[in-house]
Order: structure tokens, then C-alpha cells, then sequence
């Protein structure tokens, strides 16, 4: 294995490390993919794949010294070769190759602050994996988080009260009751000012006749709702008031 010729010391030094050892190991994968191929000989002793940081690849034995100069990759990746299909091998071999450039990358930045940490591995994140390339798949897109508000103060979920006292979202709700999709239950109507139902409000629902209220037109907080252990609309309470 070449020696490194430096050690990165900030996030950018690190990041700009990992992508040249991982260009390096995208060429092995792909338009290197026959040489790689055959150099892989099972028939070999545990070889390893390396990613330099003079942007070439290599396989070879890992390394002699113990402990290593940094983090070794995944050993043997060629005694699988003929035993699986061509494909499914290099997905293997992505998936260590993306472990090893993470553990280099924060061996690196074992001295760098928390901080510091958490930008290097948003900008490792920001860039597809091996696997991803070599499998073909896609990258998986962070589904949206949607704000929630009352009428005055943050809340973290619109809240259902159920008879044992225990709070319940709205869409759980509806999936449980409705069987109505997530992203199905803006049909909901506020019993009280006939308003379609909005994440960025606070709802509370009666555990009498099951209707869906704005907090703020029922005179209910969120705060206020966590001591409710059954909570009945208006309605309902002047009929049993009326019995």
C-alpha cells in the first residue's frame, strides 16, 4: 500500500481526501471494471481494495505493519468473486469500499470538533455512495417536514385525545379509524368554523362523537390538552348537559 504522502487536517482537507480516494475506487467499479475484475483472483490471498489519495486505485495485500497507518479495507473481496453473480460482487465490494472511505474520513477528523464532524459528514452525505452508483439505485429523497403551530405557540403534532388519555396524530388516527392514506387527510372539516385541516395548526378531537375541532376555536391549547383525559366538544357536552 502507498504511503499517504499528508495528513488532511480540516473539513475541507478531509472531504477533499475522501473524494479523491473515492474517485479512484468509482473508476475500479466501473470504467475500470475488467481490469478490476481480473485481478481479483480468487485463487489469490486475501486481497484488498485501495483507494489512494494520488487518485489511483489499487488491489493487494493489506497491510503488513500493526496497527496500520490508517484503517484497512475489507479483506479477501476476491475469494467471493466466482461464487456470485458479476453484479451482485461489486455491490458487495461498493458497500465496504463506501464503509473504509467513512472510517478514513473520520480518522482523520477524530480531532476535529463536534461541529466540525457533523460538516464533514453532511458534505460526505451529499455525494452518492458506491453502492448506489454500482447497484444503480437512487438515491432516496428526505421526505419534508412539515411545521405545526398553534394559534400562538409552536406544537410539535396536531393531537388526538383517546379514552385511556394517551395523545394520538391525526394521521394515525385516520389510518386507524378511515383507513385513509397520510396525505389523504386534508378532507377533515373543524367541527366548529368548517375550516379544511391544516398541519400548521393545532387540532384536538372529541372522544364522543369523533369530530376534529381547531384548537383555537374550541378555547383549547396544546398544553391544556395533555390534562384532558377525555375531551368533549361543545356540542357534546351541552347535550349531556341538556340529558
Amino acid at each position: 500500500m502507498a504511503s499517504i504522502s499528508s495528513s488532511p487536517r480540516t473539513v475541507e482537507e478531509i472531504f477533499k481526501d475522501y473524494t479523491i480516494r473515492r474517485s479512484a475506487l468509482y473508476r475500479a467499479l466501473t470504467s475500470d471494471v475488467d481490469d478490476f475484475f481480473s485481478q481479483c483472483d480468487p485463487e489469490k490471498e486475501n486481497l484488498c481494495l485501495y483507494g489512494h489519495p494520488n487518485d489511483s486505485w489499487e488491489v493487494t495485500l493489506p497491510a503488513e505493519e500493526v496497527p496500520p497507518e490508517l484503517p484497512e479495507p475489507a479483506l479477501g473481496i476476491n475469494f467471493a468473486r466466482d461464487g456470485m453473480n458479476r453484479k451482485d460482487w461489486l455491490s458487495l465490494v461498493a458497500v465496504h469500499s463506501d464503509c473504509w472511505l467513512l472510517a478514513v474520513a473520520f480518522y482523520f477528523g477524530a480531532r476535529l470538533n463536534r461541529n466540525e464532524r457533523k460538516r464533514l459528514f453532511s458534505l460526505v452525505n451529499d455525494v452518492p455512495t458506491l453502492f448506489e452508483v454500482v447497484s444503480g439505485r437512487k438515491p432516496t429523497k428526505d421526505k419534508p417536514s412539515e411545521p405545526n403551530v398553534d394559534s400562538g405557540s409552536k406544537s410539535r403534532n396536531s393531537t388526538k385525545r383517546s379514552i385511556d388519555g394517551q395523545v394520538r396524530s391525526i394521521p394515525k388516527l385516520l389510518d386507524e379509524n378511515f383507513g385513509e392514506d397520510e396525505d389523504e387527510h386534508g378532507d377533515t372539516l373543524c367541527g366548529s368554523c368548517g375550516g379544511h385541516y391544516s398541519a400548521d395548526e393545532f387540532w384536538i378531537g372529541c372522544d364522543v362523537c369523533e369530530g376534529w375541532y381547531h384548537g383555537k376555536c374550541v378555547k383549547i391549547t396544546p398544553a391544556k390538552a395533555e390534562g384532558i383525559k377525555q375531551y368533549k366538544c361543545p356540542s357534546c357536552s351541552t347535550k349531556k348537559g341538556r340529558q
